[in-house]
């Protein structure tokens, strides 16, 4: 039987998925303070000390826009739409994959949310960064019920004009006004969704400032993350007695 050859694009494709599969999963919050600077995310790692390593070539950091880019990727019709058409309004954009574990965990809370957040006129689009066939199969099984944009290689290329790359899943929130609020990177959980939605309707509102409300919001992110990873110790403790 003769074998199939597997085309270049999805070839290189599949290299760059295991790898980062092999990577595990992490989390990462936009701590955005400075509007006239330019955006970075902020790891945990970062406050790290950490040990004195061979020097290695440099690579620039990426940046995070501060606006909403504006990139067309197909949706699951085929019909290349605007990520901009969604905007004007409280949006959550989650880049996901249906290879990653975390991504599919957090899609029937995507769900609840968009359904709860309809009064604030909010709305959520999910990004596939993946095979379209792979994606389809996906979602016959899985029900999706916010819109959903595919994209392949052009599914990276949306990813890096945020400035983030492959790190699945991660979450962008932007204001009315298309301003990038923050970014989640890893597992998104109910307290920080419903957190950065309240925090979009505050500015919306005029209780606050982006600025403050970027505040705000990496507090919080921080110490939701410190009060799950407590309750993860404590539980793993009491496994072990």
């Amino acid at each position: 039987m003769k074998k199939t050859e597997t085309p270049p694009a999805r070839r290189n494709l599949l290299v760059v998925v295991a790898v980062l599969a092999s990577l595990g999963g992490y989390w990462l919050y936009g701590a955005f303070n400075k509007p006239d600077t330019d955006l970075q995310p902020v790891t945990e790692a970062a406050a790290k000390p950490e040990p004195a390593a061979a020097p290695a070539a440099e690579t620039p950091p990426k940046k995070v826009p501060h606006t909403l880019p504006d990139v067309t990727l197909a949706n699951l019709e085929g019909v290349p739409t605007r990520l901009a058409s969604f905007a004007g309004r409280p949006l959550m954009v989650n880049f996901w994959a249906t290879w990653c574990a975390p991504c599919r965990r957090e899609i029937p809370l995507l769900n609840k949310i968009r359904a709860e957040r309809k009064a604030q006129n909010a709305e959520i689009v999910g990004i596939a960064v993946d095979f379209k066939e792979d994606v389809l199969k996906f979602v016959q099984k899985v029900p999706l019920n916010y819109p959903l944009l595919i994209g392949e290689e052009d599914g990276l290329e949306a990813a890096n004009a945020f400035g983030m790359g492959m790190a699945f899943p991660f979450s962008v929130f932007v204001d009315s006004q298309n301003r990038i609020l923050t970014i989640k990177v890893g597992e998104l959980h109910e307290d920080e969704a419903n957190f950065a939605f309240d925090r979009l309707k505050d500015i919306d509102n005029g209780v606050l400032t982006r600025e403050q409300a970027q505040a705000r919001l990496a507090d919080a992110f921080r110490e939701m993350a410190a009060e799950r990873a407590r309750q993860e110790a404590a539980g793993d403790k009491t496994a072990s007695n």
